[in-house]
């Protein structure tokens, strides 16, 4: 339970629903920012305003998925105005309180370092990633099936990097009977390929590997997919991008060359948000009470 907790949200999409009832369900006292054009009111929580005031007696100040804009600027799809978080308005939170969000970019990362708050980022850790892989890749199968006249089954499909994703990725294409080849970097995840009965090839020799592919799975955050690579493509090739933006690809010049390249993040926010926002309030919940629990043993063994 969560009792004597309060929670602050602060924007966010569908999934920060499933995260929210988690919580009331807990008793934890919960506030919510940036929810006004929210028309169903959760038994148990109150609307707020964002501002220093709202803040000062929040245990976990918990983000959306994507967190914040270098600028602080925080999503919401329930809201009309802007939310942007200042330096000003979280140095009014106390300092036992954890900032909770998927990503962390520099804004955060810096205003949580200067005032000495917590911050987690959940996509960082393994069990809300690998849970959370399973969303992306029916998402990415639908948008797959969406986009070609041709089957998966028997088609040759390119997986780029064997995370969290990746692996989730190969499983699937490979289930589906298609020809699955993996590049990755590390001779470890080489062999891996090799033990899960794929074909393994090093990512350096990415232009080689392309020229009779259907389709091609991204997980890399970084420009893999170069023009060069492109080049080498068949005009029918299909390139479901599924890394962080700005993504893997040279979209400008897949489109230049005919190549359909999807960029498509956030994927379970999108194709399964009651299932990706019950996957993040199980951990949440989770880590927001042995935060409460260390807290609270700190200060009963001072006293």
């Amino acid at each position: 339970m969560l009792t004597g907790i309060h929670a602050a949200f602060i924007g966010g999409d569908a999934r920060q629903l499933e995260v929210i009832k988690k919580f009331i369900e807990l008793d934890a006292a919960v506030t919510l920012i940036g929810f006004d054009n929210w028309e169903s009111n959760f038994t148990g929580a109150v609307k707020r305003p964002l501002s220093a005031d709202v803040l000062r007696d929040v245990d976990a100040l918990i983000l959306p998925i994507v967190g914040s804009d270098d600028k602080g600027y925080v999503e919401s799809i329930f809201c009309s105005k802007p939310l942007q978080l200042t330096e000003e308005i979280l140095a009014a939170l106390p300092a036992h309180c954890c900032i909770y969000t998927g990503i962390a970019r520099s804004f955060l990362m810096s205003v949580a370092a200067k005032q000495n708050l917590g911050l987690v980022e959940l996509m960082d850790r393994d069990d809300v990633a690998i849970y959370n892989s399973i969303p992306t890749v029916e998402g990415a199968l639908m948008m797959t099936i969406q986009n070609t006249d041709f089957t998966i089954h028997n088609s040759n499909s390119l997986v780029l990097g064997l995370g969290r994703v990746g692996v989730s990725m190969a499983r699937a294409l490979h289930a589906l009977g298609a020809h699955v080849r993996v590049g990755a970097r590390k001779s470890s995840d080489l062999a891996r390929i090799f033990e899960m009965g794929l074909t393994p090839f090093h990512i350096d020799e990415l232009s080689q590997q392309v020229d009779d592919a259907d389709l091609i799975f991204n997980t890399i955050p970084h420009v893999i997919i170069t023009a060069k690579v492109i080049a080498n493509m068949q005009h029918h090739a299909l390139i479901i991008d599924l890394a962080s933006k700005p993504g893997g690809a040279d979209f400008r010049y897949a489109e230049k060359r005919g190549i359909k390249a999807i960029l498509a993040p956030g994927l379970p926010g999108i194709v399964a948000p009651k299932t990706a926002g019950q996957i993040i309030a199980n951990t949440l919940s989770r880590l927001v009470f042995e935060q409460t629990g260390n807290r609270r043993n700190r200060n009963g063994s001072q006293g």
